[in-house]
């Protein structure tokens, strides 16, 4: 185990080693009363939590000399072990009087780190209490490079062991994690915790107020942890993945955001208990193979995204949105669940009043997701969203507003660049345009497909990734996005059929599957919409329209397993942090809530926010029809179906579930809408396969890594 103190603060540091003295005065005197003797308790003979203490206070002295022995060379000599109390407090007075003589700025100065920002956790935790293999951290950490460029680091105690590596957004100088506090727990989180300086400013003035050793925004849950136990998630505001290591109580905590923007994975082997931000990397590590779960296969086949806890790798779960578990001895004994969506059904508002509170929320929520320390931009498609979020930040930032746009050219899908083009310059923005030509979509796709382990077939992965390139390469290391819009306003022509009786085209959500009535399958694939209908199920609560229940659905798996997969891994692929103003909890308890009627209205979805878009930016052209974000897959593969066809066919993936014959006619008459999408299907779930559970590497474009032979 390591750690740093860079940076850390000295008179804080004094503090938390006072508050120590103090438990260990109280712990004699309890020892006193009680007969006990308190060498049974500093060796763990007897009372392992105590044992767990004594440890806290051995470290967090080491901690503290070993940070300030830099600087001299000459670091107090202390002894291997403490067998009383008064051990104990010799160390700690010790201590003290050691830091006496340096002043805060001395620290500062040393430049030495041992530990990095996680913004890829990955974890064992084995069930014979032996310490976890090295070599397994490692290939983890390896698989997850890509998530955190700017460092690394470890931890180990007793049967855990935990790697990471760091996207530096927030604390630069002292952000380093773990995180740890007096009582002995440790903190690894892939996180932004938006409101940590709100969360600082009331534990630290609270009773008995915490003492912070960094400004780290993954800081205060440890100490809201400690204050109000499992039930300290529901203080945050953010995106998290957080990993809690309590060796007192002898367990580990995992908590997921609640719309689960960030992502969890994990798995209970023969070995132990293993996680990830990424299921690759427990694969990668050999602690699970790569074998298919063929319904959640089926699932992506046929509604583009998979639903539910199950991963399509056996063996490998997600953590839900919203989710803490508890892990002891290598097994989940514990989970607890955070909404994300209020319950009940829509509030009364009216349109004057909606917009003022609209306006409110919209600013809080942009203004607490530009907190951070390095360059952030957002992504302007020119629809209703992201130029919401535009209109927003350019009236928070005193300078332009960084923003990148994707277009096609020579295309019949429509190009969205004029829009986002007058969009931006009604704002002063810094535009920039990027390109996505077809060479891009048979050159790129094969590396986009590798970086997209958690499958989502959702074409908008072809822009969103060679747009975090540009904005990476331009120094943007943080982007906002519009993603939320549609599942908090009900954009979606879905939503608007749904309202309608059967007899006026209402039809049901996702009721037909990509592939069916095309004459490509073998046979049914069954159980894809087991998934879907279970979280139809789940959303209806109490008091919801049917609207709200369609919108919960899509909220509960469409926007984890879909959207914000998309928006991980094609930004943490290069290193780009994605964040979502719209899906804050507290901006959810004002959206979700409003009467049906601000969000569907004269046939148009975001009612209100189309409104308050007309008002803050009329260059937007709030009102026009919502087109979908389009991407020019169906003409492109129509141009090549004749070329394609006979290798996406004889691909081991398709073969298990398709006529080889029928998919050649399907690429070879693939410009209809319906056949199109369908081949894109099959092309994506044929790359996919090959990488991921054939575990074949990408070759330079879509022909040659389907050419080659296994």
């Amino acid at each position: 185990m390591s750690f740093s103190m860079y940076g850390a603060s000295i008179p804080a540091f004094t503090n938390t080693l006072g508050a120590l003295s103090k438990i260990l005065d109280k712990a004699a005197t309890h020892c006193e009363a009680k007969k006990i003797d308190p060498a049974a308790l500093l060796t763990m003979r007897l009372y392992p939590d105590m044992f767990m203490f004594t440890r806290q206070v051995q470290l967090t002295c080491d901690f503290a000399k070993n940070t300030v022995g830099r600087l001299t060379g000459e670091p107090p000599k202390f002894p291997d072990e403490e067998k009383s109390f008064a051990d104990l407090k010799a160390r700690i007075a010790k201590t003290i009087d050691y830091l006496k003589g340096f002043k805060p700025g001395d620290i500062d100065a040393t430049t030495e780190k041992d530990v990095t920002f996680p913004t890829g956790p990955q974890q064992t935790m084995t069930l014979k209490g032996d310490a976890p293999s090295m070599t397994v951290l490692q290939a983890m950490g390896t698989a997850l490079r890509h998530r955190g460029p700017d460092g690394n680091g470890h931890y180990r105690s007793g049967d855990v062991g935990i790697v990471q590596t760091r996207l530096a957004i927030i604390d630069l100088q002292t952000g380093d994690q773990p995180l740890y506090e007096p009582g002995g727990a440790a903190l690894v989180a892939n996180a932004e915790i938006y409101n940590y300086i709100e969360l600082r400013a009331e534990l630290e003035g609270a009773q008995g107020s915490a003492a912070f050793a960094t400004s780290s925004d993954c800081e205060p849950p440890l100490h809201l942890y400690r204050r109000h136990g499992l039930g300290f998630t529901a203080h945050l505001r953010g995106m998290y993945a957080i990993a809690l290591h309590d060796p007192s109580a002898g367990r580990l905590v995992l908590a997921r955001d609640p719309f689960g923007i960030k992502p969890l994975y994990y798995a209970e082997t023969t070995a132990g208990f293993a996680f990830a931000s990424e299921p690759g990397a427990l694969v990668a590590a050999g602690l699970v193979n790569a074998q298919l779960v063929r319904q959640v296969r089926n699932e992506l086949m046929q509604i583009q995204f998979t639903t539910g806890r199950e991963t399509i790798f056996a063996g490998i779960q997600r953590l839900l949105p919203g989710e803490t578990v508890v892990v002891a001895r290598g097994r989940i004994v514990e989970r607890l669940r955070r909404d994300a969506l209020p319950s009940g059904g829509p509030l009364p508002l009216d349109e004057p009043a909606g917009l003022a509170r609209l306006d409110a929320v919209l600013e809080d929520s942009v203004r607490l997701h530009q907190r951070a320390d390095v360059p952030y931009g957002m992504f302007l498609s020119g629809g209703v969203d992201s130029s919401a979020v535009l209109a927003m930040m350019a009236r928070l930032n005193d300078k332009p507003v960084h923003a990148f746009t994707a277009g096609f050219s020579n295309s019949l899908v429509f190009d969205e660049r004029d829009q986002a083009r007058a969009a931006a310059a009604s704002v002063g923005a810094e535009h920039v345009e990027v390109e996505f030509a077809e060479v891009d979509f048979w050159r790129l796709l094969p590396e986009i497909v590798a970086a997209v382990d958690d499958p989502t077939a959702d074409y908008a992965i072809l822009p969103t990734y060679k747009l975090a390139r540009v904005a990476r390469e331009a120094g943007i290391k943080v982007i906002l996005s519009g993603e939320g819009g549609d599942e908090l306003f009900a954009g979606y022509g879905r939503y608007r059929a749904l309202m309608r009786p059967w007899w006026a085209g209402g039809k049901m959500a996702r009721g037909r599957g990509n592939l069916d009535g095309l004459g490509i399958l073998r046979g049914d694939l069954a159980g894809w919409r087991d998934g879907i209908a279970a979280a139809e199920v789940g959303a209806g609560s109490a008091g919801r329209t049917r609207l709200q229940i369609a919108q919960a659905t899509d909220c509960a798996d469409w926007l984890p397993n879909d959207l914000l997969v998309k928006l991980d891994r094609c930004l943490m692929a290069h290193g780009v942090e994605g964040r979502t103003p719209f899906l804050d909890v507290k901006f959810a308890e004002f959206a979700f809530r409003l009467p049906d009627d601000l969000k569907v209205r004269k046939g148009l979805g975001k009612w209100l926010l189309r409104r308050w878009l007309a008002e803050a930016m009329p260059q937007a052209q709030a009102f026009a029809r919502k087109r979908g974000f389009a991407v020019p897959v169906v003409e492109w593969l129509a141009r090549r179906g004749a070329k394609l066809d006979p290798l996406v066919a004889a691909q081991p993936g398709i073969r298990e579930n398709c006529l080889p014959d029928a998919v050649e006619r399907l690429f070879a008459n693939a410009a209809g809408k319906r056949p199109g999408f369908a081949a894109w299907t099959l092309l994506f779930y044929a790359l996919w396969h090959r990488h991921h559970i054939l575990r074949l590497p990408p070759a330079p474009d879509v022909f040659a890594t389907l050419a080659t032979v296994r």
